[in-house]
């Protein structure tokens, strides 16, 4: 099979490929170096034979000098080798880190377990591997056969010898393979899997604090840790056996090879410098593979990113554009939704169908664990597994290019999250910053004069997930943050779970001053007086429309005692599920 495309039928092999070229270069350097380190042997060879003979000072001097023109050469060779390495090294981060980005996210939208940290320590490994010592010593390999070639060159019997050599370090290379890979790749998933227990639990160190969790949690890491330790030591023990061995054979190596040599000269078939020289040629013929044996452990580790990252990369290609529509009215519809959930043998929503009017307040509410959440991510387009439509103004919401929607559409989650940075990054969707747009969704969100009580006012870092703020201070930016740019459809989840009376009273314009300008909002709360400003009701029951009609007539067939919809009144009356 042709081996280009048997690479770009990988997704990580296609983004490699396209630094063909820069390896290719990378080869040629390889070729200049190894053919240059036959110099030395060359070199002992003519002085021993030839000079030595001849007494000849000219003739020494004379090799001398081609000597030190051919190292001066192979320096450069190396070092050109290495810098265009390091270039490689940054547009490698550059092209790769931005799929792998997207990929990512892509994963942690779809699987809400990804885990970006290791995801990104992967492609370090390769790019380490693949810029650093461990290619070098796989593109030095392929050279030992010409090496051999000289010795056999120089006596038949040196050639035997080296091939002997030669295959002991290639199986080396492959009880390394049997004996590292398995062990090797556990202690990577046992230390990832250490980082990432560490991690989550020092996110919550506040609460492990407060009710004495630490010990239990410490007890939990040091079993993981020791359980990681373990096996790390087993893989480490079992190269090391491998490297001893090797260095013993490439000991041996040297010291036989001079003695077979002195044996040849010692028959007369073979000159002294013959000898020295083909003392050097052997090691530089084992050497290759002794680095190879030596970069295994480097290599399984290479192996498995790219296998990690090349699943991930052809999981979640590239997405392309989607189709650029006029702004939106921000008229929705769902026709039978369904979400699905991994665990569960029903989906949390079942075939949901409604149409909301432009320009309306749509109050959700339902019990706990009803699926309110859940349809508030559906109608924002990023519940994983979704089935049935969501439509915006009559077109599927995956059509849209969501980087065009994004400006139209504010949404705060129930948890919600902001970012390192200042207030007014986070208000601004760290975008360009627009202060007049910042200041007024924060006021219309009633966190302005908040804000500005801070030393910094807008310039405030919030700290890691808005760390540095109270509960009721990071929903009102994330409110602020949904309504900048004045958005044409907003989803808010329980948007007054930590606010006071006050933030509730700047709530309620909020969502006044939104219907007045014709924005869609969608209210999932809990509380009658928030509910009280919408024109519409949906009620969710176990995933279903219980009543959906407007707000009165709803709140009228709840009060019920039967929790049967009332007559049809035309389309403002309350349709049962």
């Amino acid at each position: 099979m042709n081996l280009s495309r048997s690479i770009q039928r990988s997704a990580l092999g296609t983004t490699l490929w396209a630094f063909r070229r820069e390896f290719a270069v990378c080869l040629a350097f390889t070729v200049l170096i190894n053919v240059l380190m036959l110099t030395p042997t060359l070199y002992m060879l003519q002085v021993f034979d030839r000079v030595m003979v001849s007494h000849n000072i000219m003739t020494l001097l004379a090799l001398t000098l081609v000597m030190l023109f051919f190292f001066a050469v192979l320096a450069f060779a190396e070092w050109a080798r290495s810098r265009l390495l390091v270039r490689l090294g940054v547009r490698f981060d550059e092209v790769l880190g931005a799929r792998v980005f997207s990929a990512g996210f892509q994963a942690s939208l779809a699987h809400g377990r990804h885990q970006p940290a290791k995801t990104f320590a992967e492609l370090t490994n390769l790019r380490q591997f693949v810029t650093g010592p461990g290619l070098f010593a796989f593109m030095d390999a392929p050279w030992t056969p010409i090496y051999l070639l000289v010795l056999f060159l120089l006596h038949p019997a040196l050639g035997w010898l080296g091939v002997l050599f030669a295959l002991l370090l290639l199986g080396l290379a492959v009880l390394s393979h049997r004996l590292t890979r398995a062990r090797v790749e556990a202690a990577l998933d046992a230390g990832t899997q250490v980082g990432t227990f560490l991690h989550g639990k020092l996110r919550n160190a506040e609460l492990i604090e407060a009710i004495g969790m630490r010990d239990n949690l410490r007890k939990r890491w040091a079993a993981r840790h020791r359980a990681y330790l373990g096996l790390n030591g087993q893989a480490v023990d079992a190269g090391a056996r491998v490297q001893s061995l090797a260095k013993f054979v490439r000991y041996t190596v040297q010291s036989l090879s001079l003695g077979a040599g002195a044996l040849l000269v010692i028959k007369g078939e073979l000159s002294a410098g013959a000898m020295v020289a083909a003392n050097v040629l052997m090691g530089r013929a084992t050497q290759p593979l002794d680095q190879v044996v030596g970069n295994w452990k480097g290599f399984l580790g290479a192996r498995k990113a790219f296998l990690g990252l090349d699943a991930l990369l052809g999981e979640f290609p590239p997405r392309e554009s989607g189709v650029v529509h006029a702004a939106p009215r921000a008229g929705v519809s769902i026709r039978d939704l369904v979400a699905p959930a991994p665990g569960r043998s029903e989906p949390i929503l079942k075939g949901l169908t409604a149409d909301f009017e432009p320009g309306q307040v749509v109050g959700i509410v339902g019990a706990s664990g009803s699926g309110k959440s859940t349809l508030a991510r559906a109608l924002v387009g990023i519940w994983p597994g979704r089935e049935g439509e969501v439509l915006i103004d009559g077109e599927p919401i995956e059509s849209w290019d969501r980087e065009q929607l994004g400006p139209f559409l504010g949404y705060l989650p129930q948890d919600i999250e902001l970012f390192e940075g200042t207030i007014a990054e986070n208000v601004a969707r760290f975008g360009t910053l627009d202060p007049d747009k910042v200041i007024r969704a924060c006021e219309r969100a009633g966190v302005h004069d908040v804000i500005l009580r801070f030393p910094k006012g807008y310039d405030t870092p919030v700290g890691e997930a808005g760390s540095l703020l109270s509960g009721g201070q990071r929903q009102r930016i994330g409110l602020a943050r949904a309504m900048y740019g004045d958005p044409r459809l907003i989803v808010l989840d329980e948007p007054n779970s930590n606010l006071d009376d006050v933030g509730e009273a700047a709530l309620a314009n909020a969502v006044k001053d939104l219907r007045d300008q014709g924005s869609t909002v969608f209210l999932i709360t809990h509380r009658r007086g928030v509910v009280m400003l919408a024109d519409r009701l949906l009620v969710l029951d176990q995933g279903r429309i219980a009543y959906f009609g407007s707000t009165p007539q709803v709140l009228a067939a709840l009060a019920g005692s039967s929790r049967r919809a009332p007559e049809a009144d035309g389309d403002a009356s309350p349709q049962p599920a």
